[in-house]
C-alpha cells in the first residue's frame, strides 16, 4: 500500500513540478496529506472491504480525467486487452466515444457499422452496457464492455435529448472495417459529385482524391458536395493532405503542445485539385476531429460553404504512452487550431448555413433534408 501511496505522491508532483518553498508547494504538500488522511478513513470506516489497489488506480484515473474527457488510465490488464483486441480478435459496435461529466457520450457512430445501422447517434448518452451501469466506469472500462467476440450482442441503454424515456438498443458485433470513401453523381442533370468521407485512415486521401480525379477527367461537373457527418476524424496527416487538395495556399492548421515537436503549422501547397469549382460541406454533431480541421479551414480560407449543424468540437490529440507497471495512459498532447486561430475544443464548427435534421431524417436517403438542401444551392 505504501508504495502504491508513494507512487500516487510521484506523479501529483510530477504533473504540478512546483517549488517545495512556495505557497503552491505548501498547499500540495497538504492536498497529499489529506489525499493520505482519506484513504485511511476509507480502509477503516468504509461499509465495505475494498481492493486498496483498485481504489489507488481510480485516483490515478481521476486525475486524468480531470484533465480533459479523453485522458484516461489504463491497468495492465487493460492496457494488454485493448492491444489484443486491436489486432483484430474481437468485434466492435462501430462507435467513437468520450467523457462527459462522467457519462459515457457518443462522439459519433461510424457509417455502415452496427451501430449506425442499429440507429445510435451522436450527442446519445450511454447509460447501461447489458445490465452493467456505465456511470462510474472509465472511458476505457466501458470500451472494453461494449467489446468481445465477433457474432455476439450487446444491449445498450441510451439516454438522448428530446426522449423522456431511455432508449433501448440491441447491437451484433463484427469486425469493423471502415472503407473511407463512396461517391456518386447527384442532381438533376446528373452534374453534382458526391463524395461521402467516412473516416481519416491511412489511406483516405488516395482513396478520395482518386475518385475526384475520375469525376475530373470527365469535366462535366458544376462541383461537389463534401459529406462528413457522422465522420469521427483519424489521422491528422490525412485531414493536411485532403483539404490540401482544394486549397492552392494558406494555413491548414497548427497544433499547439508542451514539446516544440507537437508545436507546428501546415500550409498548403501550390494547386487547386478541383480548379476552383464550388465545395458545399455537410457536417453534424458527429463530425469530429479531422473533419473539423477540413471543415474549418475550408470555411476560413472561404473555400467552402459549411452546411448542417455544428460539430463535435474535439480539437485535440492523444498519444498512447506505456507505463512501468505494464499499464499505459491515453493522454492529450497537443490541441488543433484552425488558420483563423481559433480552438475547436468544446466549440466545433459553426456551420454557415443551419440545416437541422428532420423528422423521420436518414442520411442518404429521400428523408435526407441537409443533402437536398444542398443539392438545391447548385440547383438554384
Amino acid at each position: 500500500m505504501r508504495k502504491k501511496f508513494l507512487g500516487f505522491i510521484c506523479i501529483f508532483l510530477f504533473i504540478f513540478s512546483t517549488d517545495v518553498q512556495s505557497k503552491t508547494g505548501e498547499k500540495l504538500y497538504e492536498k497529499i496529506d489529506l489525499f493520505g488522511e482519506v484513504l485511511e478513513k476509507i480502509k477503516k470506516e468504509y461499509v465495505d472491504d475494498i481492493d486498496q489497489a483498485d481504489v489507488m488506480d481510480s485516483a490515478i484515473n481521476g486525475v486524468l480525467q480531470s484533465l480533459d474527457p479523453y485522458s484516461a488510465y489504463m491497468s495492465p490488464e487493460l492496457f494488454d486487452s485493448m492491444q489484443t483486441e486491436s489486432r483484430g480478435e474481437f468485434g466492435g459496435l462501430g462507435i467513437e466515444i468520450g467523457m462527459e461529466s462522467g457519462v459515457v457520450k457518443v462522439i459519433s457512430p461510424i457509417a455502415d457499422t452496427p451501430a449506425e445501422k442499429a440507429g445510435i447517434k451522436a450527442g446519445d448518452y450511454i447509460v447501461r452496457i447489458n445490465d452493467i451501469q456505465v456511470q462510474g466506469k472509465t472511458l476505457m472500462e466501458a470500451v472494453k464492455l461494449m467489446r468481445g467476440p465477433v457474432g455476439s450482442s450487446i444491449e445498450l441503454t441510451i439516454r438522448r435529448k428530446g426522449e423522456r424515456k431511455p432508449l433501448k438498443f440491441n447491437v451484433k458485433r463484427e469486425i469493423i472495417e471502415v472503407k473511407s470513401v463512396e461517391a456518386n453523381i447527384l442532381g438533376k442533370n446528373k452534374n453534382i459529385g458526391y463524395v461521402k468521407l467516412k473516416s481519416f485512415n491511412e489511406n483516405s486521401d488516395k482513396q478520395f482524391i482518386k475518385e475526384i480525379k475520375k469525376y475530373e477527367k470527365e469535366n462535366k461537373l458544376l462541383g461537389y458536395i463534401i459529406d462528413l457527418r457522422n465522420n469521427p476524424g483519424g489521422l491528422l496527416t490525412q485531414a493536411i493532405s485532403i483539404t490540401d487538395f482544394f486549397l492552392d495556399a494558406g494555413e491548414i492548421v497548427s497544433t499547439k503542445g508542451r514539446k516544440i515537436s507537437e508545436t507546428r503549422k501546415f500550409f498548403a501547397k501550390s494547386g487547386d485539385g478541383v480548379k476552383g469549382k464550388p465545395v458545399i460541406v455537410l457536417i453534424n454533431n458527429g463530425s469530429a476531429s479531422a473533419s473539423e480541421i477540413f471543415a474549418g479551414a475550408l470555411k476560413d480560407h472561404k473555400r467552402a460553404i459549411i452546411l448542417g449543424e455544428n460539430s463535435y468540437g474535439k480539437g485535440s490529440v492523444q498519444s498512447i504512452i506505456p507505463l512501468r507497471n505494464g499499464g499505459g495512459i491515453r493522454l492529450t498532447i497537443s490541441k488543433y487550431y484552425l488558420p483563423s486561430g481559433k480552438s475547436i475544443s468544446e466549440v466545433g464548427v459553426s456551420p454557415d448555413i443551419l440545416v437541422r435534421e428532420e423528422d423521420e431524417f436518414k442520411i442518404g436517403s429521400s428523408n435526407d433534408n441537409q443533402l437536398n438542401y444542398a443539392l438545391k444551392l447548385f440547383q438554384s
